[in-house]
């Protein structure tokens, strides 16, 4: 077994939305761990570089690069870059997501077609522009951020919710279509987790926080470093074996609230 700090040596990773948050703890946890890693974002390029300084600060290799992708041709030129730079790319995360809440009656047309194509086709077209690559060589890990509400529900989210379910269900397909390729795809799916987040799309946050302190059986909220290490573990050669599935990382809340309305709504 591969000393935890060489556990992605030689391996190269896009994680998408890795500006902030649980991307940016993924990313900097993968070039702790040896990868070189592709820092992604749309809006905010001091962000993504202050990302990537970081992760060539613990030792890897790191560039940032600005892609909008809800946008085929965008992505496929970041994976062109990637593989140019790094000379493949072995790790797929598609961990970008739009989070609006409304009001099912008031998501227009623009708005659903904007969640769906930031949230779930991005990770397709990852997928399509990472596969090929990765069935040459033998071995590839394909991982989506989705979250619980996409098994449970949630209201005023129709079309992130619809996302969620979709990642889901995408990994699963990719499993059982790849798993001879040496390829595995799995979804991590967040709980409560302690991030900036926009107060209009959340309101109340510090009171429903604390709400949930009260209700998860850890009696904590999750980190973004919980998720991180989640998916180093499903990026790593021992994770092998682990192919099609829903990892939970919730400390224990989905068993509390799977028959509600989730309170962070």
């Amino acid at each position: 077994m591969k000393d935890r700090n060489q556990a992605l040596q030689g391996r190269t990773a896009i994680i998408t939305g890795s500006g902030q948050n649980i991307g940016r703890a993924i990313a900097l946890l993968f070039a702790s761990s040896g990868a070189n890693v592709v820092i992604n974002g749309h809006s905010n390029q001091d962000a993504i570089e202050k990302v990537a300084q970081e992760a060539r600060d613990l030792g890897g290799q790191a560039i940032a690069v600005m892609a909008d992708v809800s946008n085929p041709d965008a992505v496929q030129k970041m994976v062109d870059l990637a593989i140019e730079k790094f000379g493949a790319v072995d790790i797929a995360v598609s961990n970008v997501s739009l989070r609006k809440r409304q009001d099912f009656t008031d998501i227009s047309l623009e708005d659903w077609h904007r969640v769906i194509n930031t949230n779930l086709n991005s990770a397709f077209y990852l997928a399509k522009s990472t596969i090929p690559g990765m069935k040459v060589r033998g071995w590839g890990r394909i991982i989506h951020i989705s979250g619980y509400d996409g098994s449970i529900g949630a209201s005023h989210r129709a079309h992130n919710v619809t996302c969620k379910g979709g990642l889901d269900a995408l990994a699963k397909a990719l499993a059982t279509e790849l798993g001879p390729y040496g390829i595995t795809a799995n979804t991590v799916s967040p709980g409560t987790i302690d991030t900036n987040r926009i107060a209009q799309d959340y309101p109340n946050l510090d009171a429903k926080y604390e709400i949930m302190k009260k209700i998860i059986p850890v009696r904590r909220l999750g980190s973004s470093q919980d998720i991180a290490e989640t998916c180093l573990y499903l990026a790593s050669d021992v994770s092998g074996f682990v192919n099609g599935q829903v990892i939970n990382v919730n400390g224990g809340a989905l068993m509390i609230t799977s028959h509600l309305d989730p309170i962070l709504q």
